[in-house]
């Protein structure tokens, strides 16, 4: 017997490289690689929600690879930025249109290569305007595409969801009213909840939160949050800063907290400050921190956005201002886009005026400070909210992380 087959081995069973090629075999081989996931956030709140997202993915897949826009909650959590989430912090139709050359470039850039990374799939993490054009480009290559947060299809052009699905194969949405709108277009939507609502404390502690930021303990507190964009802070920073002024002449000993989101914000608002003229105790401006300020606070005055939400979930009382440039409100009002009477979280929640809104012409000095000041004097108002923030607070506690990446594990299986 020959030495070769004193081992057992029939020469005709090994394959040769057309048999693998044949087979599948061989790009079987080259396929054993980590998953790829290429994820796309704009400003810190998208980045937020991609870092919960980036860890409870490595959950499901060990060793899996991140790649794409965010910021530094996601590259701590593990994604390889090519770009900074910043660059897509743009908003309004007029802003948009002055960033669009840039942005379209960009999208470009992004999307080719994206393709040629070859991900297992590509979620776009909030940032519509940008995401949803990657995604369907995307997706016409054959690229499984997931949308994180449901823009706004309730408030907005309902048959935008129609659009949306020609872009995500999947939409995550973080409201519970969201995905039956989807439903009537076909789309797969899934409710998720909220990851704000999972981090957040049910009883925050007021009286910790003034210690971390070495504040009085008993005497009253306001927190000014006039927005996290350069554009929100120009156009409501002066109106809200010398609305607080005037509360400040009306409630006694009060502290007032500033929370600068960026570098660029607290360059804007130190000088705004000081045309204020405050005569009582100074404002104190912060660098971040918005949540430990809100929990802070007695009463929160801030911009529209996702900070209503966080101000609801903190238990605080709040008003709630906003104003857009005037070429994108005209346009609004020209082709009546806005399809809600409440523009704010907490009210369009809970179906109910919560907190009082005060929207571009109605957003003044006179207006903001009669609001803030009566939450001052009638503190029974906010004790008069907490079941509705406390059960709104339980329906978006769902451990929105993990639903969010079962969901996107099971379109991968």
């Amino acid at each position: 017997m020959s030495p070769g087959r004193s081992q057992g081995v029939d020469a005709q069973a090994v394959p040769t490289l057309s048999d693998m090629v044949e087979s599948g075999a061989l790009g079987r081989a080259r396929d054993v690689r980590p998953m790829r996931i290429a994820l796309a956030a704009g400003e810190a709140s998208g980045d937020a929600l991609g870092a919960g997202l980036i860890r409870a993915l490595q959950r499901e897949f060990p060793g899996a690879q991140f790649a794409g826009i965010g910021g530094d909650a996601m590259r701590a959590a593990g994604c390889t930025c090519w770009h900074d989430a910043r660059e897509l912090a743009v908003m309004g139709l007029a802003e948009v249109l002055r960033h669009l050359p840039r942005l379209l470039r960009l999208r470009r850039t992004f999307r080719e290569r994206v393709l040629a990374w070859q991900p297992d799939v590509f979620i776009g993490i909030d940032a519509p305007d940008f995401n949803l054009g990657v995604e369907r480009w995307l997706k016409q290559r054959d690229i499984r595409t997931v949308h994180y947060v449901s823009p706004s299809v309730w408030a907005w052009r309902e048959g935008r969801a129609q659009k949306i699905g020609a872009s995500a194969s999947m939409v995550l949405c973080l409201f519970p009213m969201e995905p039956a709108i989807y439903t009537r277009y076909g789309i797969d939507a899934r409710f998720v909840g909220h990851p704000m609502a999972d981090e957040m404390a049910m009883d925050p502690d007021q009286a910790g939160a003034r210690n971390a930021l070495r504040l009085y303990s008993f005497t009253p507190v306001l927190a000014v949050l006039p927005g996290s964009r350069v554009g929100e802070v120009q156009r409501l920073g002066p109106t809200f800063l010398q609305a607080a002024r005037r509360v400040a002449e009306d409630v006694p000993y009060l502290q007032i907290v500033i929370p600068a989101a960026n570098s660029e914000c607290r360059k804007l608002l130190e000088p705004m400050v000081a045309a204020a003229k405050f005569r009582a105790l100074p404002p104190i401006i912060i660098d971040g921190r918005a949540r430990e300020a809100m929990v802070a606070a007695d009463v929160v005055l801030l911009a529209s956005g996702t900070a209503t939400l966080e101000a609801m979930l903190a238990k605080r009382g709040m008003v709630v201002g906003y104003k857009v440039s005037p070429l994108t409100y005209r346009i609004i009002k020209m082709f009546g886009l806005l399809k809600v009477e409440r523009f704010a979280l907490p009210n369009v929640l809970s179906g109910t005026d919560l907190a009082p809104e005060l929207m571009q012409d109605e957003c003044t000095v006179e207006n903001v400070a009669a609001a803030v000041i009566n939450m001052f004097q009638h503190p029974d108002v906010i004790g008069a909210m907490q079941p509705t923030y406390r059960e709104l607070h339980q329906t978006l506690r769902r451990g929105a992380s993990i639903r969010a990446a079962d969901a996107i594990a099971r379109l991968l299986r």
